[in-house]
């Protein structure tokens, strides 16, 4: 029973209103935009000792796939002194920022203007890892337990609690015997591909697997690595599951499955239907920036000179069936969708640039008894983004970035973070802190209202209106 009684509770007695478990950017939106609301009490604990993003693909020369105005808290809060536009006054960047003329800002600094973020607000506590999170019955509130690198533990009250613990990366089946035998930094997931990059650049042939913006750019800096002459540097061999290596959507129209209208008319939608819309809608979070996909066709180009060949291949359409140690490499069996043909080819190393997922954390482990899991075991999550819990629990829990099988292709996109952020905030201080908008789309999902006939009746109102 996770429930605790009067005797097993926290001594503090005064609740925060919000904890946050985890600081990555959407609950350091939160956090940012929560720190203008004075009568709510908040704290935001992460394990790590300082926050970063991504550390393993940040290039120079990547970018953000979203507009700088997707920041931490501009959509919600443009006047928030945590916006993105404040950051690079504070560090007298604007007048070259506003020369450069760029909408989607360097990776690098956007995790910079994130960790500027996080050091000034003082409800972001840093080198604390939550062990469990328990319902504390006498207290009334939830019980949250966390422990620093020293081996000090600690525990605080919540009233809410705010799930924001990232995802964690994604490893084919074939591939993860391999991956938890080498120790060399010769198959890895794309998360670590900075860490082991000098020593993949070195390797006579490489093999990256995945066809999202992760694995294009991992693929065109290997081929960066190539000599002029194309001679130095590892052969680069791109694969994909993907009928093609496609740019992601980015039509203005297209953009507006980013947006709350859509997010309304999805949740509405039969769970058949929602699961089949994630798996087609995949450009529209999967795909290729256009402009990544040109410079590897232009880095190939320029091999051509002269007669010169490419020192690469890229195959779509292509899944990964087996993988084995072979000496100081590996041989991968593949087989080819649309030809329905296999194949084997040998690689000197491996790089999986096959996305992340949401998972259960352990410390959940002590309330799982008291959530209302789906069928298939994930969070049931309301328009507010509570979790479905027992009656027993007075408290509210909140997810962010565990509910693309609810919310749709928008869960994991830094465009809706703040609006997400804002509806948490408003919910959790029971009244309306930040306006969100009833509207941001023009196009309307699903059927449209018509007008009224005499003797029938008028189409339902658009899914959207649905809580």
């Amino acid at each position: 029973m996770t429930v605790l009684t009067e005797s097993t509770q926290s001594n503090n007695s005064s609740p925060y209103d919000v904890v946050g478990v985890g600081i990555g950017p959407f609950n350091l939106s939160l956090a940012a935009l929560a720190d203008g609301v004075p009568e709510l009490s908040a704290l935001f604990l992460d394990a790590k000792p300082a926050f970063s993003w991504h550390p393993g693909l940040l290039m120079e020369g990547t970018v953000l796939q979203v507009p700088f105005l997707a920041d931490l808290v501009t959509m919600a809060d443009p006047t928030s002194p945590w916006s993105y536009l404040n950051y690079l006054r504070s560090h007298d960047r604007m007048f070259p920022f506003f020369f450069s003329e760029r909408f989607h800002i360097p990776r690098r600094e956007y995790d910079h203007y994130c960790r500027w973020v996080a050091e000034r607000l003082p409800s972001c506590r840093f080198d604390a890892r939550v062990t469990a999170v328990e319902w504390d019955e006498a207290a009334d509130a939830f019980a949250v337990t966390h422990r620093s690198a020293d081996g000090t533990a600690s525990r605080v009250l919540a009233r809410q609690v705010v799930l924001g613990v990232g995802t964690e990366p994604v490893i084919p089946e074939p591939l993860r015997a391999l991956l938890t035998a080498d120790h060399t930094g010769r198959v890895l997931h794309s998360a670590d591909y900075r860490t082991h990059r000098a020593r993949l650049a070195d390797a006579d042939d490489v093999t990256v697997i995945g066809a999202g913006q992760s694995g294009a750019e991992v693929a065109l800096d290997l081929i960066r690595q190539q000599d002029g002459d194309g001679q130095g540097g590892p052969f680069v061999r791109w694969l994909a599951r993907t009928p093609a290596f496609a740019p992601m959507e980015y039509s203005k129209i297209g953009l507006e499955h980013f947006t709350p209208d859509y997010i309304r008319y999805f949740r509405a939608l039969p769970e058949d239907r929602r699961e089949q819309l994630v798996r087609e809608q995949w450009q529209l979070y999967k795909g290729v920036s256009e402009e990544t996909l040109g410079d590897i066709h232009d880095e190939l180009y320029e091999r051509t000179i002269g007669g010169g060949q490419p020192r690469a291949g890229l195959h779509p359409g292509v899944e990964v069936l087996a993988a084995g140690a072979d000496g100081e490499g590996y041989v991968l069996t593949c087989r080819h969708s649309q030809q329905q043909t296999e194949f084997t080819f040998r690689t000197s190393a491996i790089v999986s640039a096959t996305g992340y997922a949401a998972s259960r954390p352990a410390f959940l482990n002590t309330l799982a008894d008291l959530v209302d899991w789906d069928h298939k075991g994930r969070y049931q999550v309301d328009g507010d983004y509570r979790v479905a819990l027992d009656p027993r629990v007075r408290g509210t829990l909140y997810v962010q970035n565990a509910e693309t099988h609810t919310h749709g292709v928008g869960a994991p996109d830094l465009t809706l973070g703040a609006w997400r952020a804002a509806t948490i905030l408003n919910a959790a201080a029971g009244h309306t802190v930040l306006p969100v908008p009833e509207r941001a789309a023009w196009t309307t999902f699903g059927a449209p209202q018509s007008p009224a006939t005499p003797g029938v009746p008028p189409l339902p109102a658009t899914a959207g209106t649905v809580r």
